[in-house]
């Protein structure tokens, strides 16, 4: 199995899986200094031999370095950014902002919403439009997957349910080793998805 990269622009994957005492130093602290990319790879924290993630860090993130970061996530192998809940700033603020630097050089960017009126108001209006949709389905919404899809203008590539055992596994920091079977069963089309555009261009970056 190839390594991945998690690059966590939203300041909690640390917390996620288990490894919040590594989250204070990281991208951010990069985007303000003069270091070498070659910096980026010794922030990595593993999380399992396969997988590594390197953390947003304690500061505000700065834009100003924003191509030399896209070329870092270029490199060999697979890289997931998550850039976290985006916002309604001015187009300006948004198109000089990382996410938008990053998420115009992704070959892939998925969003995550759910099935629900105001987010899906929130998702039209945003400035992203990803190539693909990761629906949350929560039981008791009337909106179906059919409405989502139509509204949004993008093909939904995964349906996940909101299920107690992940929370469980994130409750106790165990998440990165015992990934529930229902959201591995949920998202194996798009990792299949994912293996099958690899396969047919140069290393990229997906986007969370």
């Amino acid at each position: 199995m190839s390594a991945v990269r998690l690059v966590d622009l939203g300041r909690d994957l640390p917390a996620i899986f288990g490894a919040a005492g590594t989250g204070d130093v990281g991208l951010a602290q990069w985007t303000r200094s003069d270091l070498s990319a070659d910096a980026l790879d010794r922030s990595l924290v593993e999380l399992t031999p396969n997988l590594s993630l390197l953390p947003k860090g304690s500061l505000p993130l700065s834009g100003r370095r924003g191509d030399e970061l896209v070329e870092w996530l270029k490199q060999d192998g697979t890289t997931v950014v998550d850039v976290g809940t985006l916002g309604f700033g001015h187009e300006d603020e948004w198109q000089d902002s990382l996410p938008h630097k990053i998420v115009a050089e992704s070959d892939q960017s998925i969003l995550v919403t759910r099935a629900c009126y105001l987010s899906l108001r929130r998702t039209v209006g945003s400035p992203l439009r990803p190539t693909g949709v990761v629906l949350v389905s929560e039981a008791g919404r009337a909106l179906t997957r059919s409405d989502c899809e139509r509204a949004i203008g993008t093909p939904i590539v995964a349906t996940l349910a909101v299920d107690p055992e992940t929370a469980r596994a994130v409750d106790a920091g165990m998440l990165r080793t015992r990934v529930p079977k229902q959201a591995t069963r949920s998202l194996r089309a798009l990792v299949d998805n994912d293996m099958s555009r690899a396969r047919d261009s140069a290393p990229g970056i997906g986007l969370d």
